[in-house]
């Protein structure tokens, strides 16, 4: 095994639901789309181990969208009347629900997903959710008329299943906050801010990423107006180096990212994103540790982790596990 994962969403297989898109429809429904879930949960669990990654994750494969899939399990949000908002700065356009009222819990949100995952593998077990700022980012809030005061109350939220993922047996729980390469500002601000009481209590490792989004077109566009130095991460990660997150997951191969500004992150754990997920080009190992190699240039071995670039979800089935394959062999050859 090696020091590797993934940042945490896996293609879901053709019976499950439509391949190679970001927002798929499900092909089952009621109790054979549940046992479908499960089936493909267990699939790609036994698949990254088959890879001989250490730290594993549900694929995402219970949840449609990333951010959608904790919305759908919150009392005060109205998916019945969605409307179309540009988010990411506009950089698309999305239908999104609203929020119509107090935001809370009906009860449980991935329970079943979580307790599954962990009566399966001995390896460590990772769990996704969706970052505050991103998710106030991803819904119209005709309620609270405060982005800060709707981020906390989203992060009340996550830090109460938060809780109950680590009593169900998760070592590390990783909240997906895009939105912090894209509001630089306010993600050094209340953003970190908000994620501190997401975290709070938890005993745990906490990690969060943040990267340049999915590889899909609109995305790809972003990237390609951004010059030839990325230097989004410079203005968030002193903050987080400041912070009680323990690990932070970055985009890093085929990037425009200077690789030293990783100095920045002195003292967290840091998960280099070593496989490119906007293109199905299959990175060999060699290739994986040299990207590796360049990060302990400005990060200590001990501290570093292989990771994708974001998530694989829109990726096709085959590409996702090949590499996956290349990801961990690259950070055997590698030593971490």
């Amino acid at each position: 095994m090696s020091r590797a994962t993934i940042t945490g969403s896996l293609p879901k297989p053709a019976w499950l639901a439509e391949p190679n898109t970001l927002w798929p429809r499900w092909r089952l429904d009621g109790a054979e789309l549940a046992a479908a879930k499960r089936d493909a949960t267990l699939l790609w669990l036994k698949l990254q181990e088959d890879a001989g990654l250490d730290i594993v994750t549900d694929g995402e494969q219970s949840r449609q969208h990333f951010v959608h899939g904790f919305l759908e399990a919150v009392n005060g949000i109205d998916f019945a009347h969605k409307v179309p908002m540009g988010i990411r700065d506009n950089r698309y356009e999305a239908m999104v629900p609203q929020v119509v009222d107090v935001l809370t819990l009906r009860g449980r949100v991935h329970e079943s997903e979580a307790r599954l995952c962990r009566a399966h593998t001995t390896r460590a077990l990772k769990f996704t959710l969706p970052g505050p700022m991103t998710v106030v980012d991803t819904i119209a809030d005709r309620f609270y008329g405060d982005k800060v005061k709707l981020a906390f109350a989203v992060a009340d939220l996550l830090n109460q299943e938060a809780r109950a993922l680590v009593a169900d047996g998760v070592d590390v729980i990783q909240f997906d906050e895009p939105a912090f390469n894209v509001y630089m500002r306010d993600a050094a601000g209340w953003g970190i801010d908000a994620l501190h009481r997401a975290i709070d209590g938890l005993q745990c490792t906490t990690c969060v990423h943040i990267c340049y989004g999915y590889g899909i077109k609109a995305n790809i566009d972003w990237k390609a107006g951004l010059g030839a130095e990325w230097r989004q991460y410079a203005e968030v990660f002193p903050a987080l180096a400041r912070s009680r997150i323990d690990q932070v997951s970055l985009e890093c191969v085929n990037s425009h990212v200077p690789p030293r500004l990783l100095e920045l992150l002195e003292g967290k754990d840091v998960l280099v994103g070593v496989i490119d997920v906007a293109n199905d080009a299959i990175e060999s190992p060699e290739a994986v540790a040299a990207t590796l190699e360049l990060a302990r240039r400005h990060v200590p071995r001990t501290k570093l982790i292989a990771c994708t670039n974001c998530g694989m979800a829109p990726m096709a089935w085959e590409i996702a596990l090949r590499k996956l394959k290349a990801l961990a062999a690259g950070a055997r050859l590698a030593g971490i």
